[in-house]
């Protein structure tokens, strides 16, 4: 199987709950359902991939992983790439701080 990393599956499971279009920016937000087990992938190619992972080699997969900081935002951008960004991101009345006016 090849090497996935921790942080490589949270991109990637950012990347599937960000896919699904915004019906209404005054919903509220979900949360994502990563399942025990699986591993999610943004390819090469900019597509997702999710992954049934295996025990024999959890060990290696874990080497040189990163766990992902606490308040992390995932987003794609105009440009379709796939970013991330540590800090704030909600207003002190708890909206989202990006959303629209």
């Amino acid at each position: 199987m090849a090497k996935i990393s921790i942080k490589t599956f949270l991109i990637a499971a950012a990347l599937t709950g960000l896919a699904t279009p915004a019906l209404a920016q005054a919903a509220a937000p979900t949360p994502w359902e990563l399942k025990s087990g699986t591993g999610y992938a943004y390819g090469k190619d900019g597509k997702t991939l999710a992954y049934k992972l295996g025990t024999n080699n959890a060990g290696t997969l874990l080497k040189g992983a990163k766990k992902v900081a606490k308040g992390t935002l995932f987003f794609v951008g105009e440009n379709g790439q796939l970013y991330m960004r540590t800090g704030p991101y909600l207003e002190d009345d708890g909206k989202f701080k990006f959303g629209a006016n």
